[in-house]
C-alpha cells in the first residue's frame, strides 16, 4: 500500500532477475503505486486490507509457476542472487529458503539496521524464513499462510509446516537490498508491526495452552533476538557502536507490544 517510493525499483529488478511471473498484490494505494504496478507487473490483484496472511494468500492462489518468491515492495534484488536462493533450495533440499538483506544507506540508522540484521539473520539452517522468501510453488499454494495472522505470517507458516511434516528451512548466502528506510518514523513502523506480532503469537499461544515456561519465552523473546544475540556475534567495537540503536529498537517493540495489549484489555 503506497509504497510508490520503491515499487519501481523492486519489479525492475524482478525483471532484470528473470522473473517470468510478476504477481503485486495492492491495498488501494493512492499514491500512484498503482499506476506502475499495472506497467511492470503481468498481474495486479486487490488486496482487501485484512492481514499480511491474506495479502500472501491472494498472490499466492494465482500463480502458476514451480517456484514463488515473496518479495516487499521496498526489496531490490541484485542480479544473481536469485540463482543463489534456487541453488540453495535445490541443493539442500529445502522447503524454503529467505535472503540476506542490506538496508541501503550510510547514517547510524542504516549502520544499526544493518549491523542488527547481521547479528539476528546470519546464513545457514533456521526455523522461520521472512521476506524475501522462495518456496516451492505447489507445496506453498496447498498449505499457504493463515489468513487470520495480521502481522505474524512467517512464524506460523514455518512453525506450521515443521510440525506437519518436518520442513527445513535457511537463510542463503544470496542478499537483497531494502530501499527507504532509513528514518527513525521506519524504525518505529517496523517495530510496531513486530509488537503486534508478538502479541499475535503469545495470545494464539496461550490459547492454545502454553505451559509458563513457554510463555516466558515469548515474553523475553525480542530481547533475546534483537538486543543479546546480535550483540553476542557481532565483533566488539561494531557491537559498542550500535548498542544504542539495538537497546532503543528493543524498547520500542516492547512498547508497541504493550499498547497493544492494554487496547485488546479494554474491549
Amino acid at each position: 500500500m503506497n509504497s510508490i517510493s520503491g515499487i519501481g525499483r523492486c519489479l525492475e529488478s524482478l525483471k532484470g532477475a528473470g522473473i517470468e511471473e510478476i504477481i503485486v498484490v495492492d491495498a488501494s494505494s493512492t499514491d500512484g503505486t498503482r499506476a506502475v504496478a499495472d506497467r511492470l507487473a503481468n498481474l495486479v490483484l486487490t488486496d482487501p486490507g485484512t492481514g499480511l496472511g491474506n495479502a500472501r494468500n491472494i498472490g499466492i492462489a494465482q500463480s502458476t509457476k514451480p517456484l514463488v518468491l515473496n518479495m516487499g515492495s521496498d526489496n531490490v534484488i541484485p542480479a544473481g542472487q536469485l540463482e543463489i536462493m534456487i541453488e540453495a533450495l535445490i541443493k539442500q533440499k529445502l522447503h524454503g529458503v529467505s535472503a540476506q538483506t542490506i538496508i541501503e544507506g550510510d547514517n547510524y540508522i542504516s549502520k544499526g539496521l544493518n549491523a542488527w540484521r547481521a547479528g539476528r539473520f546470519p546464513p545457514g539452517a533456521t526455523t522461520v524464513i521472512g521476506t524475501p522468501t522462495l518456496f516451492q510453488g505447489d507445496l506453498l499454494r496447498s498449505n499457504p499462510y493463515d489468513p487470520t495472522r495480521v502481522f505474524s505470517d512467517d512464524s506460523e507458516l514455518c512453525g506450521r509446516w515443521i510440525r506437519e511434516f518436518n520442513a527445513s528451512f535457511a537463510i542463503s548466502a544470496a542478499y537483497v537490498l531494502e530501499i527507504g528506510k532509513t528514518t527513525w518514523k521506519e524504525v518505529q513502523v517496523r517495530c510496531r508491526m513486530y509488537g503486534l506480532s508478538d502479541l499475535e503469537v503469545f495470545r494464539q499461544g496461550r490459547s492454545d495452552g502454553w505451559s509458563n515456561r513457554r510463555q516466558l519465552q515469548s515474553l523475553t523473546y525480542p530481547a533475546r533476538v534483537d538486543l543479546f544475540r546480535p550483540l553476542s556475534r557481532l565483533g566488539f567495537p561494531r557491537a559498542l557502536s550500535v548498542m544504542p540503536f539495538l537497546m532503543t529498537f528493543t524498547g520500542l517493540r516492547y512498547a508497541s507490544w504493550a499498547r497493544a495489549s492494554l487496547k485488546v484489555g479494554k474491549r
